[in-house]
């Protein structure tokens, strides 16, 4: 028996012998000792991509927020020039009347100077001595007294109106240089919505097709993940709020632009920013808003989530980056971000900051 089981070892000993002498090598080669290297990782294994397109995911979505809150800069800078632009038109409007009001004065200035020189220069006071019908010396006076106030009265508003022109050109000149001013950081800030863009384009275009598809699905995913999560909590059976007549004309032509692309800075008709499809939305209903998201935030009324209805704002990220409409049942119509399109998506699929409500 223990020759026999002495055998059997001795057997598989050569038996491995032989497999390691068999394994081909360089010639002549010594073999060294050392670790093994560790087997390779399977080619159809999908953790390592997968963790390489959650970075990209990531770097995406910071670069594209990046450009929502830039774009929101330039829009509201835009929104300012526009009211300097309608002052300084105003002020060139006023300007002109006060030239022509100057004008008009000068005429009547030098009107009487002319009669003064027809009459021989002598002031009425004198001509008035001069004059032996009481009666006439009587309408004299008070024609001299009337003629006095009228010179004075013409002299006090030439002298106001020449100051009022010289003001209201240095107003004018004043909002030509803030517009100025703003004309050299709105071409720095399309400077850098460009180039958050490009370099998340860049991105995106050296992944394959099919890592592209998977990129989207993961933010599909995500979006649904979120969804589901604020669905979970109940909200929607708290939400019960009806649209206002102009909600409804607000939500009936946000939902029209639904298929069209968003565009930094667009406002329509053919593409839209988030904040662009909002405020125009609400133009259509016969209701001004601000133009971009945070000061839609800023300035209309805020609302309880469970108290919103349809047409009602949602702002999204801590720092109003992001709106879209409230469309009713945990819907929201939206423009999300440069290579997409205008969609409707789920009202809890981005962080909520909170709700604003524009006929409030």
């Amino acid at each position: 028996m223990t020759c026999r089981r002495t055998s059997t070892i001795a057997a598989m000993a050569l038996v491995c012998a032989l497999s390691v002498l068999s394994v081909p090598g360089p010639a002549g080669a010594v073999p060294l000792a050392g670790p093994p290297a560790a087997p390779p990782a399977a080619p159809d294994d999908p953790e390592p991509r997968s963790r390489n397109l959650q970075e990209v995911r990531a770097e995406l979505d910071d670069l594209y927020h990046d450009a929502a809150v830039a774009t929101d800069a330039y829009n509201a800078a835009e929104e300012e020039a526009k009211k300097q632009s309608d002052q300084i038109v105003k002020l060139a409007n006023r300007i002109q009347q006060l030239q022509d009001k100057r004008d008009k004065l000068k005429d009547r200035a030098g009107a009487a100077a002319r009669a003064q020189y027809r009459s021989g220069g002598v002031p009425p006071q004198a001509q008035l001595v001069l004059s032996d019908d009481p009666q006439e010396f009587l309408d004299g006076a008070q024609r001299v007294r009337q003629g006095q106030h009228a010179t004075t009265t013409l002299v006090e508003e030439l002298t106001t109106t020449q100051d009022d022109l010289q003001l209201y050109a240095k107003d004018a000149g004043l909002y030509w240089k803030e517009l100025d001013e703003h004309r050299e950081k709105q071409a720095k800030r399309k400077k850098t919505i460009e180039s958050k863009i490009k370099a998340a384009e860049k991105l995106e275009k050296k992944l394959e097709k099919e890592e592209r598809e998977r990129l989207l699905q993961m933010e599909q995913d995500a979006a649904v993940q979120a969804q589901t999560a604020w669905l979970d909590t109940g909200i929607l059976d708290e939400i019960k709020g009806k649209a206002s007549a102009r909600g409804a004309k607000a939500v009936a032509f946000a939902t029209q632009q639904i298929g069209k692309p968003y565009v930094w800075g667009a406002e329509g008709p053919s593409s839209y920013d988030c904040s662009g499809l909002t405020s125009q939305a609400w133009a259509a209903a016969g209701r001004g808003i601000p133009r971009t998201s945070q000061e839609q935030w800023r300035q209309l009324p805020r609302i309880k989530v469970r108290d919103m209805r349809p047409g009602d704002l949602i702002i999204y990220h801590a720092d109003a980056s992001h709106v879209g409409m409230y469309i009713g049942k945990g819907a929201i119509v939206h423009a999300p971000r440069p290579g997409r399109d205008v969609t409707v998506a789920g009202a809890g699929s981005m962080p909520i900051l909170g709700v604003v409500r524009p006929d409030k």
